[in-house]
């Protein structure tokens, strides 16, 4: 796949709703060359997405949380997304806008499934239900160190055949969509290794008493067309010493690029329509 880096991509990057490294965020993107990456915060990004203006961009990157005012220790206040994010968002989709969500993107817009239904899986603060059906809060567990391995050969793992390690942050979550699984974690997925969403947003941190839930997926990038654009999802993205990891900056390379090729458009678009 030939990429020129003489090329001025626009990216937009959508933030807020949950801590990180800002300094550590920002350089990662200052670092990618032939990028021009605009910054919008939550809730401005949503009314930008609203007015049509993602359009704008080549492509999109979600790191934010939208749709959860967080209240600890008590319960924090879901919403819903207006009719105007819901209809840009929509737009979005039926034009065949190339998205990535990264990280703590898989936990927004809680109240919507559609959103869900676009990246394929939802992290979930609180106990919720997805088309119907009810499930437990997702599961968290910070800092380990895993091995993460490529599923078969696909452009966005392209020079990382061998795997590489990180040391990040892993979910305990189900998939709820059908995806084109890229990636995937060495580690041990038992619940009974990870923490409950729910106790930690009542201060009570590396807590998993009246906590049950399944086992988790070890799958933590994967592709996806949602309505005619091609998506992908990476679900490693913490903190500052990910940023900074040379094959953590390749993987995401890799995605921005492939989502932008002429391949991955034509893939979206050969599809059936979803979402």
């Amino acid at each position: 796949m030939l990429i020129r880096y003489d090329a001025k991509v626009r990216l937009l990057v959508v933030t807020k709703g949950h801590p990180y490294d800002r300094a550590a965020f920002c350089a990662l993107f200052d670092s990618l060359k032939g990028i021009i990456w605009t910054h919008v915060e939550q809730p401005a990004a949503a009314q930008l997405i609203a007015c049509g203006g993602g359009q704008d961009h080549d492509l999109i990157l979600f790191y934010d949380v939208p749709g959860i005012q967080f209240r600890t220790p008590n319960p924090p206040d879901l919403i819903e997304p207006d009719e105007g994010f819901k209809a840009g968002f929509r737009a979005l989709l039926a034009s065949g806008k190339p998205l990535l969500f990264l990280h703590h993107a898989i936990a927004g817009w809680p109240l919507w499934d559609e959103y869900a239904e676009a990246i394929g899986a939802r992290f979930f603060y609180q106990p919720g239900r997805y088309k119907g059906r009810a499930h437990p809060d997702s599961g968290y567990l910070f800092p380990v160190t895993y091995r993460a391995e490529p599923v078969g050969a696909h452009p966005v793992t392209q020079g990382l055949e061998d795997g590489f390690e990180l040391t990040d942050e892993l979910y305990l979550f189900e998939l709820l969509e059908e995806v084109v699984p890229l990636l995937r974690a060495k580690a041990d997925f038992d619940p009974a290794r990870f923490h409950s969403a729910r106790n930690a947003l009542a201060a009570r941190m590396w807590a998993s008493d009246g906590w049950t839930p399944p086992r988790g997926t070890d799958l933590i990038g994967w592709a996806k067309v949602s309505g005619r654009s091609p998506t992908v999802t990476l679900q490693c993205g913490n903190d500052g010493a990910t940023f900074a990891n040379p094959a953590f900056r390749k993987l995401l390379r890799n995605a921005l690029d492939w989502l932008l090729s002429p391949a991955a458009r034509e893939w979206a678009a050969g599809a059936p329509a979803q979402v």
